[in-house]
């Protein structure tokens, strides 16, 4: 995934969640559409993450036993549900991902 595109999916996160959910723009939208609306990131994170959990840098598929990538989102997964602070799971989760990245490969 090249820098362009994230930046250009960074841009659409962010006019959609300070155009549409921002306050002081007098702009008003359904209840039920501001609701749907707190789901935009964690879906665009998703189908940024899941091709580099699940392929290498030529597009094909990797193994899951082995994965570095899929066995550090499992312990992410692990981390955040016990630990429930951001900055701390950022830095373990990343540690636990060089750490594996360092050991299996």
């Amino acid at each position: 995934m090249s820098w362009f595109l994230l930046i250009i999916l960074a841009i659409v996160v962010f006019m959609n969640r300070y155009i549409l959910l921002e306050p002081n723009i007098p702009l008003r939208l359904p209840k039920w559409f501001q609701q749907s609306l707190q789901y935009s990131a964690p879906c665009l994170l998703t189908a940024i993450a899941t091709p580099i959990v699940f392929m290498d840098e030529h597009g094909a598929f990797r193994s899951t036993l082995l994965n570095p990538y899929f066995l550090a989102t499992l312990l992410t997964i692990v981390i955040a549900y016990k630990v429930k602070h951001t900055l701390l799971t950022i830095i373990l989760s990343l540690a636990c991902f060089y750490g594996l990245v360092f050991w299996l490969h």
